[in-house]
């Protein structure tokens, strides 16, 4: 008897045209190190009484389908991370393309994505997903991966793929060695490490239907927020912090002319941080950032993906 294995595991992806349905075509595999996406329906026990000291039967409670997806930050698969993150990107150029996402839409896409045990066989798909969260984080070495956080309106479970035939786009990593952070242009000396999470607050429509799924999920206030660790060598980022003045921070990665991702937090607030001697070794300073709607682009982000796929 075969026995399931996370090797073998596959995940495809496809946009919906209307929220809630699978569509039949447009599937693409998608690499991912790790996911929790499912759905879970918890039981209810029984309050009754007068029945004896045994309980009776407890009830199934409402259904939920969320969970998170590790994906690799590479050159053209995280563009449909992207995509489900801040919505349709705008393309231009011709050989690179320059796909330019930009935060603030009011309507974000949804997605049905198949996550497959061939073995078994489970083909699970999950319909109606929207990205709650995308985050990563920065350091010197290790292997540079972003966390999807999804919201789904149901699963249906079956023993053959509903995902066709997918498509595949080449898979070429970024890596934190082709890392770098800039502040108002200019480079950042001193990063030990950074993290940046974007949120979309979605609000899941929890209304009163016959198959337990939700109706949507809308998008509330965005919020963008990070950590960047430095090593305490001048005041520039505390000055900052003190006099409560934005600044632009732009983390970016590059392998040539045809392969880049920039993500630009256009107006960064740093708190006051507090600067500790713990011991002999070199001191760090701790900076937790929040981003808000800048003046000029008048958005919070931007997020650019260089490669040569035609479109998202």
């Amino acid at each position: 008897m075969a026995r399931a294995q996370g090797a073998r595991a596959q995940m495809a992806l496809a946009f919906e045209s209307v929220y809630g349905p699978a569509p039949a075509t447009g599937f693409r595999t998608v690499p991912f190190a790790s996911t929790s996406l499912g759905s879970e329906q918890p039981l209810i026990a029984s309050e009754l009484l007068g029945q004896g000291r045994d309980p009776t039967a407890p009830i199934k409670d409402a259904l939920t389908a969320d969970g998170d997806v590790v994906v690799p930050i590479d050159v053209e698969n995280f563009g449909l991370w992207l995509k489900g993150t801040f919505g349709a990107p705008t393309t231009t150029g011709t050989t690179p393309k320059t796909h330019t996402f930009q935060s603030g839409n009011w309507t974000l896409p949804s997605m049905a994505i198949e996550v497959a045990m061939p073995e078994v066989p489970r083909y699970a798909m999950y319909t109606g997903c929207m990205v709650d969260q995308l985050s990563w984080q920065m350091s010197r070495s290790g292997l540079l991966t972003a966390t999807v956080r999804l919201i789904a309106q149901g699963e249906a479970i079956d023993t053959v793929t509903a995902a066709g035939t997918p498509t595949t786009l080449a898979l070429q990593r970024f890596g934190h060695f082709n890392g770098a952070v800039k502040r108002n242009g200019v480079a950042l000396g001193n990063v030990v490490s950074a993290e940046v999470t974007y949120a979309n607050g979605l609000d899941r429509i929890e209304t009163i239907r016959n198959d337990g799924k939700i109706e949507g999920a809308d998008p509330g206030m965005a919020a963008l927020t990070g950590k960047i660790e430095v090593r305490f060598a001048d005041s520039t980022l505390v000055t900052q912090a003190i006099d409560g003045t934005p600044c632009e921070l732009e983390f970016a990665w590059s392998l040539g002319a045809n392969a880049s991702f920039t993500f630009t937090a256009h107006a960064v607030y740093l708190p006051r941080p507090r600067i500790e001697i713990p011991g002999p070794q070199g001191i760090q300073a701790s900076f937790e950032w929040r981003a808000a709607k800048a003046t000029s682009p008048a958005r919070m982000c931007t997020a650019v993906l260089v490669n040569t796929v035609t479109s998202y």
